[in-house]
């Protein structure tokens, strides 16, 4: 077993140079494995995925805070340490993110040693692009920040739908060092690589509050974007909430990302926002000069973000108005697969696509995903407390067999056909489902499409070990395919 040691430059340069080809096979690893720490497709009582709550230490000195990160899943095991500055560290010099990632085999050897700055803002732009890669128009973006968390989502969203990006605006406190080298990142990357992922022609611009015109033009620039990425590790909201909630704003779906904020005290998104993109809508209606809303704000993770995310926590969301990426970022692909399959059927046997369609039970998502479609399902599988305790396991649907309706090999399962390891507590609960809880597919696929695709998306994250575990490997993966890193053989203690 050999020990791969990577620098930031080298996991810097790997990751510069991705084929869209492999930037898709990132997203591929990372949708899976949020899909099955969201979902308990495997668990804590298997011993194979376990997500513990991180621990952190305060140094006054510099002003710093320093985060553990364990993880576990079946790849193995990770720890990522990661030191970042305070938000009430004004008046120390600011420091960016830096750390290590170390990656162990699960019987305990390390097989891995990561620089940790970019990996870091990698993985975090991965997650919001698995989102990203859902929506219909991508011709504007709009970036609050200038560090390397604003770099990556930029330089992903180039990567994956660059033939439609045509201006990216940044937004920054003012025109700083970090804000230079982040432009001469970007037109420094070869022409060659701009024309493969065809935005050669994007225009690129910065805007600080130092400028006369900055109101009007902060609205505009947010008003015509189709995404908009908030990565400053900011104390206050970013922006006035109605330029995005008043009649005006509401009439354009976007796609929202706020990274940088991470604790309870700091926020970047008004509560206005928050409390507007949850509200209920009776029978999944909207009014219909307004894109369509889901009625939940999309986390990383449900536990960390109540306890972390200050946006979440300033505007008194509960869990039930709070549903988890790795819940959704199958969904949609897994809905399309049955429409297509039920399409299929419905040329030979119309009776075969009603007893399909049935089989289909939506009530194991959590009672948040009812509420994106309008519905009141679910809410006894999950309760309207937290879904996952942080002691406990991940798990949070009835296991299925391949051979039980809906399971493996069925063309109506739901979820990806591998079978789900679950406890048998979790499975004796859930095994029996009233008939009042199943939903008609199509039109619950259909507003969930419209919302992911079209629609106004809210995603908060607060940063999860898993991902970290999970791109760390496939990092070490390509550097030993393309011959990048330091790679010490026989290292087993």
């Amino acid at each position: 077993m050999s020990l791969t040691v990577l620098s930031d430059e080298q996991i810097r340069v790997l990751l510069e140079n991705l084929s869209y080809d492999e930037v898709e096979r990132f997203v591929d690893t990372l949708r899976n494995a949020l899909h099955e720490y969201s979902t308990g497709t495997q668990s804590i009582e298997d011993g194979v995925v376990h997500q513990p709550e991180r621990t952190s230490v305060h140094s006054r000195n510099t002003g710093t805070t320093t985060l553990f990160m364990p993880s576990v899943n079946a790849l193995g095991h990770a720890v990522k340490v990661v030191t970042i500055s305070s938000p009430s560290s004004a008046t120390l010099p600011a420091i960016r993110p830096t750390g290590s990632l170390t990656l162990y085999s699960p019987e305990g050897p390390p097989i891995g040693f990561l620089h940790a700055q970019t990996l870091t803002a990698f993985r975090t732009a991965l997650a919001s692009s698995c989102l990203l890669l859902k929506r219909a128009r991508v011709h504007t973006l709009t970036v609050f920040g200038a560090g390397l968390q604003a770099y990556w989502h930029i330089r992903l969203a180039l990567m994956l739908r660059g033939h439609t990006i045509h201006n990216v605006y940044i937004i920054n406190r003012r025109f700083s060092d970090c804000a230079r080298d982040t432009f001469k990142k970007i037109y420094g990357i070869p022409q060659e690589i701009k024309q493969r992922e065809g935005w050669e022609q994007a225009q690129f611009s910065l805007l600080t509050p130092g400028y006369g015109e900055f109101d009007r033009l902060l609205k505009d620039h947010m008003r015509a974007s189709d995404v908009i990425y908030c990565c400053t590790p900011s104390t206050e909201d970013l922006f006035d909430a109605s330029i995005l909630t008043n009649h005006e704003g509401r009439r354009k779906g976007r796609l929202i990302v706020a990274v940088g904020s991470y604790t309870p005290k700091m926020r970047e998104l008004p509560r206005e926002l928050l409390t507007q993109a949850t509200k209920s809508h009776s029978s999944g209606l909207h009014y219909h000069k307004h894109a369509t809303e889901g009625g939940v704000v999309i986390v990383d993770t449900l536990d960390g973000a109540m306890k972390e995310a200050g946006e979440i926590i300033d505007a008194g969301l509960a869990p039930k108005q709070l549903v988890e990426l790795g819940e959704l970022i199958m969904v949609q692909r897994l809905a399309r697969e049955e429409e297509e399959s039920l399409a299929s059927q419905s040329s030979t046997d119309d009776s075969s696509v009603t007893e399909s369609s049935d089989r289909l039970d939506l009530s194991s998502v959590t009672s948040a995903m009812s509420t994106v479609f309008g519905s009141d399902s679910g809410k006894s599988a999950s309760g309207s407390g937290s879904k996952r305790s942080l002691s406990k396991s991940p798990a949070r649907s009835p296991a299925r067999s391949p051979t039980s309706p809906g399971g493996k090999g069925s063309s109506s399962s739901f979820f990806p056909p591998f079978h789900r390891r679950q406890s048998s507590k979790n499975a004796s609960a859930t095994e029996e489902k009233p008939q009042t809880q199943q939903q008609e597919p199509y039109s619950r696929d259909k507003h969930l499409s419209r919302w992911l695709t079209v629609g106004t998306v809210i995603y908060k994250s607060v940063g999860l070990g898993l991902m970290d575990l999970v791109v760390g490997f496939e990092i070490v993966r390509l550097a030993k395919e393309k011959g990048l890193g330091n790679h010490i053989e026989g290292f087993s203690s």
